[in-house]
Parts: C-alpha cells; structure tokens; sequence
C-alpha cells in the first residue's frame, strides 16, 4: 500500500479473479479491484463505483480518466500514444507517472499494477 493511502477496502476478497488492480481514491483510500484481462483500468475503476468521471468512455477523448501510476509501474505500461499525450495536455495535475486509465489494457503483466486517481477526475 502507498504511504498516503490510510486504508484498503478489498472488493478482490471472496472472489474467483486472476488479476487485481489496487486503485488510491482522491481520500487516500486504496481500493483492492478485481479485473479481467482485456479490459481497459478505466473501465474497471467505472465499474466498480470509484468516483471518476471518466465522460468519454474510453474513446481518448477527454482526460477525465487521468491517473497517477506508481513508480514501479511507469516503466512496465507501454508507452502513451501521440493522442493520449495531446488528451493529457487538458487534464490537471499532469506528472511524468501521469496516464490515462482508459488507455491502459489489463493483462497479466500488469497483475497488482498501482493508481492513484488524479485531482480533477471526481464525478
């Protein structure tokens, strides 16, 4: 868990899933998400009811999906297209470990893969 995370709710517990993703709330709270391969972060994050705006629905069309990716992470993502760096561009916040969750597919590789939800991208 994150230095600023003060707790995890664990929505992976008691459930048959393969791949999790950990997701830090605007509040700091890191949430244990289940997913499926295949799929983009965003839609999980959506899905399971953490507060992201995330209007375009996956289309790159705004950055109201924007996360923070952790450190050890970064460098295992594939690198942002030319479309995402210009959608990014408009968002809030933006770091080097700036992504947009809508971008980024679930695989295996990415199993345990840390965010943490930007300022700026609450519903």
């Amino acid at each position: 868990m994150s230095a600023e995370a003060v707790q995890q709710i664990d929505y992976a517990e008691g459930v048959d899933a393969a791949l999790v993703i950990l997701v830090n709330d605007q509040d700091g709270v890191q949430h244990r998400l289940p997913a499926e391969e295949g799929w983009r972060v965003m839609e999980v994050i959506r899905d399971w009811g953490l507060n992201i705006k995330a209007e375009c629905g996956g289309a790159c069309a705004c950055a109201t999906c924007h996360v923070h990716v952790a450190p050890v992470w970064k460098d295992q993502l594939p690198a942002p297209t030319d479309e995402e760096i210009d959608r990014l561009d408009d968002a809030f916040d933006v770091t080097d470990d700036s992504r947009l969750s809508c971008q980024i597919l679930v695989t295996p590789e990415l199993n345990g893969l840390e965010v943490s939800l930007a300022p700026g991208t609450e519903r």
